[in-house]
C-alpha cells in the first residue's frame, strides 16, 4: 500500500514538473520582460504608443522625465516609462542635429540625435549610426544616473 502511494506521488510530481516546464516554454521570452513594461528591440522605428526605455530602469527613466520637466518643458507623467510623451519631450535633441518630426516615435533619426547628445556631453564614444546598441544604451543609462 505504501509503495503504491509513493508511486502515485512520484507520478503526480513528475506531471506537475512537466506541466510547469511546458508552460514556461510556451510563454517564451515575452514574460521575461519587466512586468508592466513593453520592451522594444528597435529593429525598426517604434510606434507612437510603445514604451522605449533603451534599457533604462524605472528609476533612471524617472530621472530623465524629471530632467525633461525641469529644463525642457515636458508636462507628462513622471512614471518611469519612456513613451510617446517622454520622447516628444526630448525635442531638445533638435540642438543635436535632429531634423525629424517631434512625434514621439523612436526611429533612426532620434537615436542618432541621442547619440550626438551623449557624445557631446562625454557619455558616448561610439559611432553615430542610429542603432540603439549596447554602447548607446550604456551611455544613456550613465547619463540618466548622473541627473540629480
Amino acid at each position: 500500500m505504501r509503495s503504491n502511494r509513493l508511486v502515485k506521488t512520484l507520478i503526480g510530481a513528475t506531471a506537475l514538473v512537466g506541466i510547469t516546464a511546458g508552460s514556461l516554454v510556451a510563454c517564451g521570452t515575452a514574460s521575461a520582460a519587466t512586468p508592466g513594461r513593453q520592451q522594444t528591440a528597435l529593429a525598426g522605428p517604434a510606434s507612437a504608443t510603445e514604451v522605449v526605455d533603451l534599457g533604462l530602469s524605472v528609476a533612471q527613466a524617472k530621472k530623465v522625465q524629471n530632467w525633461l520637466a525641469d529644463l525642457h518643458g515636458y508636462t507628462g507623467p513622471i512614471d518611469g516609462a519612456l513613451g510617446t510623451g517622454s520622447w516628444q519631450g526630448l525635442r531638445y535633441l533638435r540642438q543635436h542635429s535632429y531634423t525629424g518630426a517631434i512625434d514621439g516615435v523612436v526611429g533612426t533619426g532620434t537615436i542618432k540625435a541621442l547619440q550626438r547628445f551623449l557624445k557631446d556631453f562625454g557619455y558616448y564614444s561610439g559611432a553615430v549610426d542610429g542603432v540603439a546598441g549596447a554602447g548607446t544604451k550604456a551611455a544613456f543609462a550613465e547619463m540618466a544616473d548622473s541627473i540629480y
